[in-house]
């Protein structure tokens, strides 16, 4: 289970920033359009946090992509 979990973040992270980049955005404009802290994207980028589904729906919204994306390998 915990292994699962560990892919799901590595998807997570890879993912975040593959969108964000495609979107020209830097972790700090993604940052302000979330409402969110700079650290905290920096944080889901580097593996150091998970967010929730809340927030990662926020997050794709704000990218402009479905949610489940960022679940892919």
């Amino acid at each position: 289970m915990i292994n699962m979990i560990h892919k799901a973040q590595d998807y997570i992270k890879h993912n975040l920033k593959k969108y964000r980049l495609a979107k020209k955005l830097t972790q700090e404009k993604l940052s302000e359009l979330c409402g969110v802290s700079c650290d905290y994207i920096s944080e889901i980028e580097r593996g150091k946090r998970c967010p929730s589904m809340k927030r990662l729906d926020m997050i794709a919204e704000t990218l402009d992509v479905d949610s489940y994306l960022f679940l892919k390998p």
